[in-house]
């Protein structure tokens, strides 16, 4: 564990070095605020994450704001915590809804990815050239994001609903550097029957991130060893886009299955997915859940289908499953899921659970009442 956490350490500082490159005062780099991307909620990662046109519970927030129209009638919480990397980095996410005037729903939401507790060997060596371990300090990398969202039906066309997010950023690496960020997200969401639609524009607007160095605390460190030293700089967020279809089997009977695809879209160059070319990339997500009179739920998925060439120089192709289980009881749902995050010879599974609590007011004045 000492090991991993040094090599996190090396690499936590790189990324502090790699930020030397965005010396323009006006950068859009690839993969900007990435961990975004990385998804909440239990059943949505054993889906493989294809919940634009199906979410319908808080979680709605972060896949399409427009879904918050179909949860209950209720407050809602929702919690949720993860691992990766053997338990290095940790993503814990919280989430609130609850049914305002006119018909709309409001959510608020908390994520955040961590990795504490890495060691700063900047000063390592001290001045009479001896090590030191002494010196050696601790600094965690962290990327927190605020989502508060709306949505409402709209009445002139029935099955229609539509949302958005205003979204607050900010990233810290230890006393190296932060950045502060704001966007917006939009979506929309059609039912006709058993078929849903879903559509998410995020970054809608692009979403800023200023960022501001601390450069006295690594200055003389990186000019010893001929790095620059890196200038304040505002990084650009480009729009993304997110299309879903899914459709409902068997909705009145016992046993229930939901099929959903969703399509990302990026337009910030190309990327290793399945259709790219040099102003954007399609990236598909599908899963299908089966349940048992909505209480029991079974879920399966892939995601990251990806184009790679092999040892032999071969193009092949490479898909990451996804499964999971969810019990619902009253008010109370519990999912678990099993995401493959990295190569299948590497064998790196990451468990997600989440738990998420319908407040209902009458199931607390009933609990009251048999108490007295």
């Amino acid at each position: 564990m000492r090991s991993l956490k040094f090599l996190v350490s090396i690499v936590g500082l790189g990324v502090l070095g790699g930020l030397t490159k965005i010396c323009a005062q006006i950068s859009a780099p690839k993969y900007s605020n990435e961990f975004l991307q990385i998804g909440v909620g239990a059943r949505a990662a054993a889906m493989g994450g294809a919940q634009s046109a199906i979410v319908s519970d808080v979680t709605a927030a972060y896949w399409n704001p427009a879904g918050l129209t179909q949860g209950p009638e209720h407050p809602e919480l929702a919690l949720m915590h993860s691992e990766y990397f053997a338990g290095i980095a940790k993503y814990d996410y919280a989430g609130f809804a609850l049914p305002v005037k006119a018909g709309g729903r409001f959510a608020a939401s908390f994520i955040r990815l961590g990795v504490d507790d890495i060691p700063n060997t900047l000063n390592l060596i001290d001045a009479s050239g001896n090590i030191n371990y002494q010196n050696i300090t601790l600094f965690s990398v962290t990327d927190m994001a605020c989502l508060l969202s709306y949505a409402r039906e709209m009445k002139f066309l029935k099955g229609l609903s539509l949302g958005g997010n205003t979204k607050i950023i900010y990233r810290r690496i230890g006393n190296f550097a932060n950045a502060w960020g704001f966007g917006f997200d939009v979506g929309a969401r059609y039912t006709w029957k058993r078929l849903h639609l879903g559509l998410t524009l995020s970054d809608a607007s692009s979403t800023f991130n200023a960022w501001s160095f601390q450069t006295e605390t690594f200055s003389s460190a990186f000019l010893a060893t001929g790095n620059a030293i890196p200038q304040n700089s505002l990084e650009i967020t480009l729009p993304s886009m997110r299309l879903g279809i899914a459709y409902q089997f068997f909705p009145a009977k016992k046993f229930g299955l939901l099929a959903c695809l969703d399509n990302a879209i990026f337009f910030d160059g190309q990327r290793n997915v399945l259709i790219s070319n040099s102003r954007m990339s399609v990236d598909p997500y599908a899963g299908i859940e089966g349940n048992y009179r909505k209480k029991i739920f079974l879920r399966a998925g892939y995601k990251n289908l990806q184009r790679e060439v092999n040892d032999e120089g071969k193009r092949v192709y490479t898909i990451f499953p996804t499964a999971g289980v969810g019990i619902q009881l009253k008010g109370i749902c519990l999912d678990y899921a099993l995401t493959n995050i990295g190569d299948f010879s590497q064998t790196l599974y990451s468990h997600v659970f989440s738990l998420r609590f319908v407040i209902d007011p009458n199931w607390v004045k009933k609990a009251t009442a048999k108490k007295k």
